[in-house]
């Protein structure tokens, strides 16, 4: 079914933008042939979610410009605190809005072909392995709206490229700084490992001021290719009014392995999709995902793997906590293919309420398609258990405090798998500060 959808950037817009920025053919032509699509396309339809009266595609501002950065200590002490500025920063990404305002990457890492860069200036200057891997194995163009929205409108973004038998040793860290109130954003991030490589990635999504109404549409794609390993590791901390849709998709080759340790703390409406797709034999993806809503805020988390390859391997663990009159819908899918032997699929979604009108549902889910596989799931939805808070208060801890240790404890298990300290503190103070 064809929905007018009255878009803010026409066609023409776009290849103005697409030619001011430089671009190649091959990417204006993806930005047009994806904005024809918008119309024609269905919006992704969330289990147990309504999101039809959600704003994802109308916004006033396409591009709000940042200023570069001189140097970090410009940056607001929120965002000083997720970088460790003590250490050289020789591997490091900051985007103010829509605006590249800092790069660097070690010589020794540019010496071994390593790329870090912008996703224009990856467009640019690294054109035909960009187009290899841009919306090809991982999120599809035409998959609903919001994916074609974002080919059309993508403002933003960075593109990592790691070459075979190379081993980056010290994580990589991209910070996406929103502090202004009319900056939209649609990122698009790609992380490639090529074959018996390794790298860590780590990103924060952050916002410094409050905004009436915004819309954030934000992709990435990992490839791990043959034995290559990826850690990827994510915070976002975006301001109430902000309406995110949020799509990260792995596509793990033989032997390789993506591990997902996301912290999800946006304050407004958010509908997150994390999907990881074993392909190769011996392939293995693990997910863990923390969660706090709070206010009125409404929020949709499907975690999928799908197992493709025999005896590949696929762990899902979420941990969530509602306050106020939040409420969250925790999809956990594990799928495996017809011919995906000796494959295991195990999740686990748990879900803790501090108030009674608070929601939380949690749906694990097994899609069996083969015989020989093992298979597990647990979830439980639930209030802070009495007896650990009687335990607790009996030794002298008020109830408040009692409640905060049973929370932190509850989180600890994605929390502690944060590869970045600077980060890992990050999420504990956002999450002291949500759960207070």
């Amino acid at each position: 079914m064809t929905v007018d959808t009255k878009l803010p950037f026409d066609q023409e817009y776009i290849l103005n933008y697409s030619k001011e920025l430089g671009e190649p053919d091959w990417l204006k032509e993806l930005r047009v042939l994806a904005l024809q699509k918008v119309e024609d396309l269905p919006m992704p339809k969330p289990d147990k979610t309504k999101i039809d009266k959600w704003n994802f595609t109308q916004f006033e501002k396409h591009i709000v410009a940042g200023s570069p950065l001189n140097n970090l200590d410009e940056l607001p002490e929120e965002v000083k605190s997720l970088i460790d500025l003590e250490a050289d920063n020789q591997n490091l990404y900051v985007q103010r809005n829509n605006t590249p305002a800092f790069v660097s990457l070690s010589d020794e890492l540019t010496e071994q072909g390593v790329i870090f860069t912008d996703i224009h200036t990856a467009a640019r200057e690294h054109s035909e392995l960009l187009q290899k891997y841009f919306m090809k194995d991982g999120v599809k163009v035409d998959e609903h709206r919001l994916t074609a929205l974002h080919a059309a409108y993508m403002n933003g973004g960075i593109f990592v490229y790691v070459p075979k038998n190379v081993e980056v040793k010290t994580p990589l860290q991209a910070v996406f700084v929103h502090d202004d109130k009319d900056a939209n954003l649609f990122n698009h991030v790609i992380v490639v490992a090529e074959d018996n490589s390794s790298v860590t990635y780590v990103e924060n999504y952050i916002s410094t001021t409050t905004v009436e109404e915004a819309v954030f549409n934000l992709v990435t794609e990992v490839i791990a290719n043959t034995n290559a390993k990826v850690s990827y590791g994510a915070v976002d901390s975006l301001a109430e009014n902000i309406t995110t849709y949020v799509n990260r998709r792995g596509v793990a080759g033989r032997d390789a392995r993506i591990e997902w340790a996301l912290g999800l703390m946006n304050d407004g409406h958010t509908i997150s999709e994390n999907v990881t797709n074993l392909m190769g034999d011996g392939s293995f993806g693990d997910t863990k995902t923390v969660v706090v809503g709070r206010g009125s805020q409404k929020q949709n988390f499907t975690t999928k793997v799908v197992h493709f390859g025999k005896h590949s391997e696929g762990y899902i663990l979420k941990h969530g906590v509602m306050k106020d009159s939040a409420s969250s819908i925790f999809n956990g899918i594990g799928k495996i293919e017809h011919g995906a032997s000796k494959s295991n699929a195990e999740q686990e979604s748990r879900v803790l309420m501090l108030s009674e009108k608070a929601r939380g549902d949690a749906n694990p889910i097994l899609l069996i398609d083969e015989d020989d596989v093992t298979a597990g799931h647990a979830a439980s939805v639930g209030r802070v258990d009495p007896i650990q808070l009687y335990y607790l208060m009996s030794r002298g801890i008020p109830k408040a405090e009692a409640e905060r240790l049973i929370i932190h404890g509850f989180l600890a298990p994605v929390v502690n798998n944060m590869p970045i300290e600077g980060v890992k503190n990050q999420l504990i103070e956002v999450i002291e500060r949500k759960v207070r």
